[in-house]
């Protein structure tokens, strides 16, 4: 199977997870996309959605799905995302999309996170892919720095912007043995607004695209 029909298998197999009547949180990127087609073939089933991103906000309408603001909702049951690498124990790298601090606004609604990922994204320590890194533009040299002494080489993302109008620091050369301290340890650094750790946001199930089928993984 080609890497898109895996992630159309997962986005697919999130469908189970839906709670009725409820409404459902809605992630980023081109594994989400496929899962809101597939939503859009049972919308009638949610009563609307909160979006982690311009881009799925777009896309969820487009498929005549009611997008509401975050502060429109107290608790969601389940918010639906993808990741850039995922562990053993449900942590997550997120942020490719470069849609990290809003995705982990979105989760910390939710009871439950189920993510959806093709098989190349299981790891067993984070950090091959590069960590992202969301950033006030005016402490992007500050924070490099930081992570120079970490050991990390940071640089920035060209010319991205989020869509909270800040611009994004990726991350190489790290090995994340310990990723609740490592996300503690840089949320405390001045300028930093999120980084594409989520620990203290893991996932509880993961929906793992393979050859064989979808693999189903509780943490």
């Amino acid at each position: 199977m080609t890497p898109d029909e895996l992630k159309a298998q997962v986005g697919r197999a999130a469908l189970e997870y839906l709670v009725d009547g409820a409404v459902v949180g809605v992630g980023t990127g081109s594994t989400v996309n496929h899962f809101i087609d597939a939503l859009a073939t049972v919308r009638q089933r949610v009563a609307g959605a909160v979006s982690s991103s311009v881009a799925s906000t777009t896309r969820l309408r487009a498929a005549g799905i009611e997008v509401l603001e975050a502060d429109q909702v107290e608790r969601i049951p389940v918010y639906i995302d993808g990741a850039d690498e995922i562990d053993g124990h449900g942590f997550m790298i997120k942020g490719g999309g470069a849609a990290l601090t809003r995705e982990k606004i979105v989760a910390d609604l939710a009871d439950r996170f189920v993510c959806i990922a093709d098989q190349s994204k299981q790891v067993a320590v984070l950090g091959r892919f590069p960590l992202p890194v969301e950033v006030i533009p005016m402490a992007v040299a500050q924070v490099v720095r930081r992570f120079a002494r970490l050991g990390g080489q940071a640089v920035q993302r060209g010319r991205v912007v989020t869509d909270n109008g800040n611009a994004i620091v990726d991350v190489s050369g790290l090995a994340i043995r310990d990723p609740l301290a490592m996300e503690t340890e840089i949320n405390q650094w001045p300028g930093v607004v999120t980084v594409g750790i989520f620990a203290r946001h893991k996932a509880q199930i993961c929906l793992l695209g393979t050859p064989e089928g979808v693999k189903t993984l509780r943490f």
